[in-house]
This record gives structure tokens, sequence and C-alpha cells, in this order.
């Protein structure tokens, strides 16, 4: 544990309780009273994640916006000022190197967040678009990055910031203060939920995360963190997606803008892939019998007999449905198949198959 990196907060989540593992080289909370509980308390009404992990990358000079269009599947050109937008970046053959966040900051700065296991690989890859007018810079020791997630997360915040927070609309982003400290507030989030991240400059993490555990916040891990996104049908780098995937069957398709006339990176991979059509699809579990979806459980059309058709990419138990819940890829032969059957712990389930969120909250 001694070798893992520590985020700012690590004294924090230690002294809350929180039980410490290592994820993506840190050392990072997976719960602190309980998956299930810091779940419900998401859905139900606030939960504060630590996710200061993740990266920030930026792109500073007049030709920002143009060198980070031509990394990215999405079109971070139609961004405003303060807007921001999901995204793919993939390789030459079209592998996805990372889903990220792009904010556009102003005219002349983006800000891109990425996920902690893909920052140096990530960094290495938008620095061959640097150039006389654009920068590339990777502040992600800078920042401490919060999430204020749940339904009552805006009345929670709403006391704190020096604006009025209903005017701030999903996914947009503006600078903020909370008490004396300078921060940015984006509208976003991995959990299904309405929400906030929190941009921190990293010696002022201790006293904002105070702050809003004072107010009620409940303290939360990454844990409950992976049964929100999954019930989302949010994708978990390196286990739904990967280089080895690409976005026409990971089903981000509503990412890959091919008709835009930018040649970004991936884009002949990927027009070939829709060409030529994907060899197997995204498709979500609901498991219909006893037992619980794991990531590496295999998939079979029929009860009995045949040959593996898929395989789990995600799978758990899902505290809201209370029923198995999972992602996996299947052969494109069975991906408009309404119900398959799961391999588990050597005997087959049947299990009903939706592209659709799990679940998704009322607004």
């Amino acid at each position: 544990m001694s070798e893992l990196k520590k985020v700012p907060l690590h004294d924090r989540m230690v002294a809350a309780g929180g039980r410490m593992v290592e994820f993506a080289g840190y050392s990072m909370p997976v719960q602190f009273a309980g998956i299930k509980e810091e779940h419900h308390a998401v859905r139900n009404g606030v939960g504060l994640f630590d996710v200061s992990h993740m990266g920030e990358v930026f792109f500073k000079g007049p030709g920002a916006i143009d060198a980070v269009d031509r990394l990215m599947t999405n079109d971070p050109k139609k961004l405003q000022n303060s807007q921001a937008m999901y995204t793919a970046m993939c390789n030459e053959s079209g592998g996805i190197i990372d889903d990220l966040v792009v904010y556009r900051l102003a005219d002349d700065e983006v800000m891109v967040c990425v996920n902690a296991s893909r920052r140096e690989a990530d960094f290495a890859h938008m620095k061959q678009m640097q150039s006389s007018d654009v920068e590339v810079i990777d502040r992600s020791d800078e920042f401490a990055q919060l999430a204020l997630q749940g339904p009552k997360s805006e009345s929670l915040l709403a006391g704190l910031v020096d604006f009025e927070l209903g005017e701030l609309g999903f996914f947009h982003i503006r600078n903020a203060k909370i008490g004396s400290v300078s921060v940015m507030i984006s509208r976003t989030g991995y959990t299904g939920e309405d929400g906030f991240e929190i941009y921190i400059p990293r010696d002022h993490a201790g006293q904002i995360w105070d702050a809003l555990i004072e107010k009620g916040a409940s303290p939360c891990g990454l844990g409950c963190r992976d049964t929100l996104r999954l019930e989302a049908r949010m994708l978990l780098y390196g286990q739904d997606i990967s280089e080895s995937t690409n976005p026409i069957e990971a089903g981000l398709a509503w990412v890959t803008k091919l008709e835009r006339d930018t040649a970004f990176i991936g884009k002949p991979a990927l027009l070939r892939l829709q060409e030529e059509g994907p060899r197997r699809r995204l498709r979500g579990f609901v498991l219909q019998e006893r037992g619980v979806i794991r990531p590496g459980y295999l998939v079979y059309e029929h009860a009995e007999g045949g040959d593996p058709m898929g395989e789990i990419t995600s799978g758990t138990f899902s505290p809201t449905l209370e029923q198995s819940i999972g992602l996996g890829y299947v052969d494109v032969a069975c991906a408009d198949l309404s119900e398959l059957y799961i391999d588990i712990r050597g005997r087959r389930s049947r299990a009903l198959v939706t592209r659709k969120p799990f679940y998704k909250r009322s607004k």
C-alpha cells in the first residue's frame, strides 16, 4: 500500500472509516458505511465521492479547439464556451484509448477530464497535437476533484456557492467560489443522478470536503460508484471498453460523428467498421434466476450445448432493482435476441437482453 499514490484527501478518507484499496495505482476508498447504504444515499439523497485520481489535461492557445477536434470522435467544435461533452478518443485502428469529458472553458482553452488509469497514455497521445498555436499541459497534480451526486445535491450545494446554482445547465461548467476558495463546478456525473463535479486547487480540497460533509453529504466509495454507474449503463474503461474495443460495437455511435469533415485519428478505421458492420455488440443483461453476474462469465444462445456467443464485462447485484445486472459483448448473430443464457459457476441461467439503461432517474 505504501507504494500507491495518494489523493489529497487520503488522510480524511482513512479518518472517515474508508476501507482503502488499490485502484489505478492509487489508494482509494472502496466503501465507508457499506456499498448498499452508500448506493441508496446517492439515489435518494446526496453522496460525496473523492475522485481526485482523475486527470485534467489542458489545451491552451488559439488552436486549442482544433487540436482537440482532431483527437475526439464526437464534435468538440459544436461546444460553446462553458459547455461540455462526453466523447471517445481512438487510436489509428479505431480502438478506444479512453472515454472522456471535454470542457470548452474559453475560445483558446479546453480542459479534458481523463480516467486515472489512462492518464499517461492519454497525455502521450494528446501531446502529438502540440504546435506553435497550442500547448498541451497535464495539470492533474494541481487539482482535487469531488463528485457530489444525488437528487438533493443542488439544494445542498446551493447554500455554499456564490451564484444561482439552478442556472448551471446539464453538461455546463463555470468558475465559482465556495467560501474563499476559487473552484470550477460542472453539472455532470457518473451515477445516473443529478450532480456536480467540483475541481479544486488541491491544497484547499480538505475544507471543501468538510463543508459538504457538514451540510449533510454522505461519504461514498468506489464500490457504490460501480453499482450506480452500471445501473445507469455507463461504461467502465478497462472492463467494458479498451483499445481492443471500438465505439461502434460498444454502443458509442452516438458520440462518434463520422459525417463531420474533420479527419480525426481513427476515423478511416471506424468508417470501415461501420461499412462492414461490427462482429459483436455490447448488450445489457437482467438475470431471471438466482445468482450474480460477474465479469468473465460466458454467454450462450441456448440453455444447453453450443459454443459461447459472448462474455460479460461488468456485473453486479443492483441495489435499486434488487436483481443481478450486467454488460457484455455478444456475437452480432445473437445481438437482437430477447434472452440469452449466462454460465454462472457451471450452471446456465436465463437473462433478458436489453439495450437500455437499467435505471433512469425521473426528472
